[in-house]
C-alpha cells in the first residue's frame, strides 16, 4: 500500500471515531451549524428580553442550565407566535420562570419503615 492511501484511511477511520463518540471537533459543519443556532437564539433573546431579565437568564444558566434552557425555548416559542408584546421585563421573566418550574416539579415522597423492635419487661435496659 502507498503511504498517501495509508494516510488517507487513517484520517477517514479517525473521523469516523471522532463521530461516533461525539467529538465536536469531528465535523466543522456541524460546528459551524451549531453556532449559527446559538447566534440566532442569542439575537432573539436579546430582541425579546430587556438587560435585567438577560442578566438574570445568564445567572440562572450558570446555575441550572437545563431550565434556563428550558425558559430560553420557551421565550423563543413565544415570540415567533407573535405572544409577547414588546420586552419582557425582569418581573416577567420570574413569572415565566416560575410557570416553568411547576411544570417541571418533580414531587419527592420520603417513606420512612419503622422497625418494630421488640422489648420485653423482664430484660433492663441500662
Amino acid at each position: 500500500m502507498a503511504d498517501e492511501e495509508l494516510e488517507a484511511l487513517r484520517q477517514r477511520r479517525l473521523g469516523e471515531l471522532r463521530a461516533e463518540h461525539g467529538d465536536p471537533s469531528a465535523d466543522p459543519s456541524q460546528q459551524e451549524a451549531k453556532q449559527r443556532e446559538a447566534e440566532i437564539r442569542n439575537t432573539i433573546l436579546a430582541q425579546v428580553l430587556d438587560q435585567a431579565a438577560r442578566a438574570r437568564l445568564s445567572n440562572l444558566a450558570l446555575v441550572k442550565p437545563d431550565k434556563a434552557k428550558a425558559v430560553e425555548n420557551y421565550l423563543i416559542q413565544m415570540a415567533r407566535f407573535g405572544q409577547l408584546a414588546g420586552k419582557v421585563s425582569e418581573q416577567g421573566l420570574i413569572e415565566i420562570l416560575e410557570k416553568v418550574s411547576q411544570q417541571t416539579e418533580k414531587k419527592t415522597t420520603v417513606k420512612f419503615n419503622r422497625r418494630k423492635v421488640l422489648d420485653s419487661d423482664e430484660e433492663d435496659d441500662y
